[in-house]
């Protein structure tokens, strides 16, 4: 009689756990966007702190009775700096839009909104990201819509140009702006 060890098994089992995990990931409703456990629940908070010259970023502004985007940023980041244009073209045609600057220098984030205009109604500071962890962020850019309530409707991941937002975010922003 032939004695197969336990540990014999463990690989095979591993990998069978695997395959299974994949299926179901690879057949969920979205299997490209990562979800947000803040959907459907009031927004945290945001920093403390405001960025240096800027009006700073307050809780009332997540409440403010209207639909409200909050867009976490950063002054190094090239896909950030790829979607300032069109949160100027946001800002423009009426939406507010709060700024969430993290792990960045405050001189190069203020030197940046300085040079290239600022879309933002007020502006937090997140240095160390803690604030960015609340919010369930990854990397940026990531910018959420909010109800008027402040309630988490949607989060989008990436920054706003391209066919993903079009097809994603636009959709997405203006379902909130018709309820």
């Amino acid at each position: 009689m032939v004695k197969i060890s336990p540990l014999m098994l463990a690989p095979p089992l591993i990998f069978a756990a695997f395959v299974v995990m994949a299926g179901i990931g690879m057949f969920r409703e979205d299997p490209d966007g990562l979800p947000s456990t803040l959907l459907g629940q009031m927004a945290p908070g945001v920093p403390a702190a405001g960025l240096e010259g800027f009006d700073a970023a307050t809780p009332e502004m997540l409440a403010s009775g209207q639909v409200t985007l909050v867009n976490f940023w950063a002054s190094w980041c090239p896909p950030c700096r790829a979607e300032h244009p069109k949160l100027l073209e946001m800002e423009a045609a009426g939406i507010p839009i709060v700024g969430i600057n993290f792990k960045d220098q405050q001189g190069t984030a203020t030197k940046y909104l300085t040079e290239d205009d600022n879309p933002f109604i007020g502006v937090g500071f997140d240095p160390q990201g803690r604030t960015a962890i609340d919010w369930g962020v990854t990397a940026p850019p990531e910018t959420f819509i909010l109800n008027g309530t402040g309630e988490v409707l949607f989060r989008f991941a990436g920054p706003l140009v391209g066919s993903d937002y079009e097809q994603r975010f636009v959709p997405a922003l203006q379902a909130a702006m018709d309820q």
